[in-house]
């Protein structure tokens, strides 16, 4: 009985290892609210995804033309061609009175993130805070010529993106390449037949 219990007091002491916990993954953080509007025009369909939490006022302010139809039989009236696949287009109300709304507050590229990406929808302005119902989509990357860049002289604001196409690009192309006018208010560049934009609407 004693040599028995000797033994037992000279086994090991055999302790039960416990796994540490995993620990929880770490959520990946929410993408930024957008909303989709289609634009129906009469070259085709163009649907735009707009940064409704990063650009909220240049946002804002397309939505009220959206939602009070103020963009419903408007045009694309200008296309810039710097090469090929290369420059924009615009579109909006040209200083209608029945349509324009009141100007709003310049949001720069370098406080809201959007940046002049192929695609991208910007707020046309002459200085800034001047930018109401004119509207123009880039073709080609031009972040480096349209966003802000506080580094340049004088006026270095750039222009307010606030969203991008994400269907209906090859409409934009066919915008871009339509013939053009000599004369009007943009020599050269007016589209001698505009583009009709029959509606705008948001999507579900």
């Amino acid at each position: 009985m004693i040599r028995a219990l000797a033994c037992l007091l000279a086994a090991p002491i055999i302790t039960a290892q416990v796994a540490a916990p995993t620990p929880a993954p770490t959520p990946a953080p929410a993408a930024p609210a957008t909303v989709r509007v289609a634009l129906a025009t009469s070259m085709g369909r163009i649907v735009l995804e707009l940064e409704k939490e990063r650009a909220p006022i240049t946002t804002a302010n397309f939505l009220r033309y959206v939602d009070q139809r103020r963009l419903d039989g408007v045009t694309f009236y200008r296309t810039v061609r710097v090469q090929p696949k290369f420059g924009f287009v615009q579109f909006g109300v040209q200083n209608a009175p029945k349509r324009v709304l009141p100007p709003i507050k310049h949001e720069p590229t370098t406080q809201t993130g959007v940046h002049h990406v192929d695609g991208a929808i910007s707020l046309a302005r002459l200085a800034p805070g001047t930018g109401a119902g004119d509207f123009t989509i880039s073709v080609g990357d031009q972040r480096p010529s349209l966003d802000a860049d506080p580094s340049k002289p004088g006026d270095n604001l750039g222009y307010a993106a606030f969203g991008r196409v994400v269907e209906g690009m090859e409409v934009v192309h066919r915008i871009q390449d339509a013939p053009v006018d000599a004369g009007g208010h943009f020599a050269g560049e007016q589209i001698a037949q505009p583009i009709v934009i029959t509606t705008a609407r948001r999507v579900p």
